[in-house]
């Protein structure tokens, strides 16, 4: 993928109090980040936010991180995000560091139109490959949450098969995402310029329940 300079990137970058670039230093104290408690949600590749900075918004008792490894990209969302938003993060990182960055504090991870990696020796590098799922099994919080879209078919039956044989529950499959959602349903950017062109939209919410004993 080709990336555009951005003008004054650097300057954003430096400027924004949004932004985390040592994000490691927070490992396993997120909450005292946020100075709540409350569920944190993570969406890997968040592209330039539109994702994200909307569920920020409409959900304002949920944490928020938005994790991204090009800072082209990332310098085009910081300057659209609401500057009173108080439950939002963006973090500069690679996402195989992921289980460096968090412990145990997660409650949902979004991959949202993920790299497919395409090519068979490049399978381990998607985000639903067995390497990805147990780095997440480390940083989930209790129950394991993954909500997936794509308009990669091969991706999707690759996540499928994946998700399923790392023992999670497949709910609220479907196909065809935009044949009938609301009109305030929060997409990227990549999904308007994929459906607006008839493409489908495929989508999969993974669940897996711990093993814990509740009390």
């Amino acid at each position: 993928m080709r990336l555009r300079n951005v003008k004054n990137k650097e300057e954003i970058l430096n400027s924004s109090s949004f932004l985390i670039k040592e994000p490691k230093q927070y490992y396993g104290a997120w909450s005292s980040y946020f100075g709540n408690s409350n569920p944190i949600h993570i969406e890997i590749g968040m592209g330039k936010g539109k994702f994200i900075r909307e569920h920020a918004k409409r959900y304002p008792n949920i944490n928020f991180i938005g994790i991204e490894k090009y800072d082209s990209v990332i310098a085009k969302c910081l300057p659209v995000i609401d500057p009173k938003l108080k439950n939002l993060a963006i973090v500069r990182m690679d996402a195989l560091e992921i289980d460096q960055v968090f412990d145990h504090e997660i409650s949902r991870i979004y991959l949202n139109f993920s790299d497919p990696w395409p090519k068979n020796r490049h399978h381990l590098r998607r985000l639903s490959s067995k390497v990805f799922l147990e780095k997440y099994e480390t940083i989930f919080l209790d129950d394991k949450d993954i909500w997936m879209r794509t308009d990669n078919a091969s991706l999707f039956c690759y996540s499928l098969m994946s998700f399923s044989e790392a023992g999670y529950i497949l709910r609220n499959l479907t196909f065809d995402l935009h044949q009938n959602i609301p009109d305030d349903f929060i997409t990227t950017e990549y999904e308007d310029r994929f459906s607006n062109k008839g493409i489908p939209i495929y989508s999969v919410e993974a669940v897996k329940v711990s093993n814990k004993v509740k009390m």
